[in-house]
């Protein structure tokens, strides 16, 4: 039986990602090695990252006086590396879901941190309007998707003289972003990149090294950039695999064909729950809507099928939709891999178990 993942992360990969990595995993650039075996030091292994990084510029639009680092420790280490390279007194934050709250949380430990607005009170239903960044912050950071709420910021934002950080783990690559604007995105790969098991950081050179705190070699960006992302063993089979993906996405027409393709996706979705009398979105303000994460649920005279409806969508090879603990409801994730085959298929299967009640 054909699947279709929804699942959020780790996630959907595309056929030629999965296919390219298992060669890899037999052989290597024919050197008779798996790459898994092989080192980090070799020149087959230097010419996969530096193709994987060219890549990232070349389909970000990268300007000079940026470097694009491979990094461990995921998002979550960059909660802690951004305050920890940037904040020197305080730092300006929008709360916009789980990680956004816990970056804040990790911000704390380093200097004051203002959150401009939260949407927390409210289950983070919507994106928070109408806030202003103090220009007296040494940097403003935001998280443009949440994953598991199904907000999403498609926009960047404008924080005047101040420098901005974007966490775009779950939809970078899905729209075009003016990277000159920032100083630093980051984004864990296990969602539209790779196998989970590094971040991609995309640092601007000369915001680094205006902090008077002592920064521990490894947490220091400007160790990475020196070394090319070599400091360390980095995560070899994860680069390997963000490398063919990224060749895949500019192979399908770069960024702007594939914002095309998630948008097609999620109006679909979006469509379908509107028109039914059992599923109900969860987001309140359809800007706010992401095209990556869609959330929904029952509606309350249904409420008590959500468990019926996830068994029925598995029984046809559709898995991933419940919703996140802490929310409940379904959650489909509709990331670059996903072809939009799969959310038909996932449409079907909401008219077909509407119709056998």
């Amino acid at each position: 039986m054909k699947k279709h993942n929804f699942y959020a992360g780790p996630s959907i990969l595309s056929q030629h990602t999965i296919q390219a990595t298992a060669d890899a995993i037999i052989n290597f650039a024919d050197m008779g090695l798996s790459i898994l075996e092989i080192s980090h030091r070799s020149k087959q292994f230097q010419a996969v990252i530096d193709e994987a990084s060219a890549l990232v510029k070349e389909l970000l639009d990268v300007p000079e006086g940026y470097s694009v680092l491979w990094l461990g420790g995921g998002a979550s280490m960059q909660f802690a590396m951004v305050p920890m390279n940037l904040l020197a007194k305080k730092a300006a934050y929008l709360d916009t879901g789980t990680w956004a709250h816990n970056a804040v949380k990790e911000a704390r430990l380093f200097g004051d941190v203002d959150v401009v607005a939260s949407s927390e009170a409210e289950k983070y239903s919507f994106i928070p309007k109408g806030w202003s960044v103090p220009q007296d912050a040494d940097y403003f950071h935001f998280t443009s998707n949440n994953t598991i709420y199904g907000t999403e910021m498609r926009v960047d934002p404008d924080a005047g003289r101040v420098r901005l950080v974007g966490d775009m783990s779950s939809d970078i690559f899905s729209r075009p972003v003016d990277v000159s604007k920032y100083d630093i995105i980051y984004a864990g790969a296990q969602k539209n990149l790779a196998p989970a098991g590094v971040t991609l950081v995309i640092v601007r050179d000369d915001a680094m090294g205006h902090v008077d705190r002592p920064i521990p070699t490894m947490l220091d960006y400007r160790t990475h950039i020196k070394k090319g992302s070599m400091f360390n063993t980095p995560p070899v089979l994860p680069i390997f695999s963000a490398m063919q993906t990224l060749r895949w996405y500019k192979e399908l027409g770069g960024v702007e064909a594939l914002e095309k393709r998630d948008l097609e996706k999620a109006a679909k979705l979006y469509e379908a729950i509107d028109a039914s009398p059992m599923f109900v979105g969860c987001v309140t303000d359809p800007a706010d809507r992401s095209i990556m994460n869609v959330t929904f649920r029952m509606t309350p005279e249904y409420a008590d099928l959500e468990g019926e409806f996830v068994d029925f969508c598995a029984q046809r090879g559709i898995v991933g939709i419940k919703g996140h603990r802490s929310v409940g409801g379904f959650r489909a994730s509709l990331y670059n891999a996903l072809p939009i085959e799969s959310v038909e298929e996932l449409v079907k299967a909401m008219h077909d178990f509407r119709n056998s009640k």
